[in-house]
């Protein structure tokens, strides 16, 4: 193993109830639809692509409009998360600390450029991680996303921390070892490996083949 590639939303915090806030005073805003989301709704949509995430929040809307009702949603996203940050993981801090003095550590996820910047300032924990990437820089899909940082790294073994049966998909497809996040927002009934807490991964890494 030469590095350790993280996601974020149901891995490492959970902002969905901040970005329910966010999202529902632009839908409010900009359309005359009743549809609200909750955090739960967000629980089942975060980790795919933010296409997806609109189509499925809005679907009445034509893919243009979508696009930049969207866009504005990140923009009230980024903002909200400044005032009030998402909620970190138990065991986060002390678990990047001692796996950063062994392993190189990196963060892919679906999310929108800027995402994952501001996660890792309001958490304070930029000095943990070597690179990132994401959707909103690639347009690709997860597993191609995750080759894009392999190759930029030279990387040829990593392993990848996630929560959602898409994450488990992603890693197939980069051909990489896939650890589930039970503690998340999704289900992975065929994961070889999983952890209940981010402190399991100091045990669990070193063993795998």
């Amino acid at each position: 193993m030469d590095g350790i590639i993280f996601d974020v939303d149901g891995t490492l915090w959970d902002s969905t109830e901040v970005v329910a806030v966010a999202y529902n005073r632009t839908i409010e805003a900009y359309t005359d639809f009743d549809t609200r989301v909750t955090a739960d709704d967000l629980k089942k949509l975060f980790g795919l692509p933010m296409d997806r995430i609109f189509a499925a929040i809005l679907p009445k809307l034509p893919p243009s409009e979508r696009f930049w009702i969207g866009a504005e949603c990140f923009k009230q996203e980024h903002i909200e998360l400044e005032k009030t940050p998402g909620t970190t993981y138990a065991f986060l801090e002390e678990t990047l600390q001692v796996l950063s003095w062994q392993y190189p550590l990196f963060i892919v996820s679906n999310c929108q450029e800027g995402y994952i910047e501001l996660f890792m300032r309001k958490t304070g924990l930029e000095k943990y991680f070597k690179d990132h990437l994401c959707f909103g820089q690639t347009g690709t899909s997860k597993g191609q996303t995750i080759l894009r940082l392999m190759e930029k790294n030279n990387l040829h073994a990593p392993v990848y921390i996630g929560d959602t049966q898409g994450d488990a998909d992603a890693c197939k497809e980069a051909g990489i070892p896939f650890v589930f996040a039970a503690y998340g927002f999704g289900d992975v009934p065929d994961a070889k490996y999983r952890i209940w807490n981010l402190r399991e991964l100091q045990t669990l890494l070193p063993s795998l083949p």
